[in-house]
């Protein structure tokens, strides 16, 4: 169950694949059946409107989309300000010490869970099957990348990190602290530029979310994608 190697490696652009298989949905544009996709923004908003306005509903999917997009923004820039922008972006496991501040406090793997819970909201701009596959698959790679940090971590922090595991959820973060605040001072600056994709699509979906364009969204997606990656290469340093 755990990820490989090459998983953990490679999984920034294993995770952008996932996107593309989202939103490329195959199984709905090619056959005898194939046809123009609705996105899930219009297929949820359509079923809510069996039971509230249509421009209820629209708005109701809308500001959950958002919810999702900018509270996993919110986790992942919070994590990374306490575990280091270069951590995040390495291609190698580290594991220094227990990093036991911030987000850590209240779940383990906050980065995976911001992520996971940030691609949720995008996957409303996706064919609705789309959504659930990426939904899916996405989630299964984040629990892979866990399983297989877990035993390095185990193994080069000893008995300090199996009392943190044993206090700290592993996914889904606990509303109380589960352990006392510690001393750790978060980065924010190099933070925010380690987690530029998802700050700026944040914002960018914010911003033009009250457009109803699904076709808008995605482009802003590849244009803030695509900035992430010239930003991270001139400003993280590696680890």
């Amino acid at each position: 169950m755990k990820a490989t190697g090459f998983e953990f490696r490679f999984r920034i652009w294993i995770g952008f694949l996932i996107y593309v298989l989202g939103f490329w949905a195959p199984w709905l544009r090619y056959g005898r059946e194939a046809g123009h996709a609705t996105t899930a923004w219009l297929e949820l908003s359509g079923e809510l409107g069996r039971v509230m306005p249509l421009e209820a509903a629209s708005l109701t999917v809308t500001l959950a989309a958002l919810v999702c997009l900018l509270a996993g923004a919110a986790f992942r820039l919070w994590g990374t300000a306490y575990l280091g922008g270069s951590v995040v972006q390495s291609a190698t496991m580290h594991a220094r010490a227990v990093v036991a501040g911030g987000p850590y406090r209240h779940v383990r793997n906050p980065l995976y869970f911001g992520a996971w819970l940030f691609g949720a909201g995008v996957a409303i701009l996706m064919p609705a099957s789309g959504a659930l596959v990426f939904i899916v698959l996405s989630l299964v790679q984040v629990l892979r990348l866990i399983l297989r940090e877990e035993p390095y971590l185990a193994e080069q922090q000893g008995q300090a990190y199996l009392d943190y595991r044993a206090r700290v959820p592993r996914f889904l973060p606990s509303l109380r602290a589960r352990l006392e605040a510690s001393a750790l001072h978060p980065a924010w600056p190099q933070a925010a530029v380690a987690e530029s994709f998802y700050l700026a699509m944040a914002l960018a979906f914010l911003a033009l979310a009250w457009r109803y364009n699904a076709q808008l969204l995605t482009q802003a997606l590849l244009v803030c994608f695509g900035l992430s990656l010239v930003v991270r290469a001139l400003f993280v340093r590696k680890a």
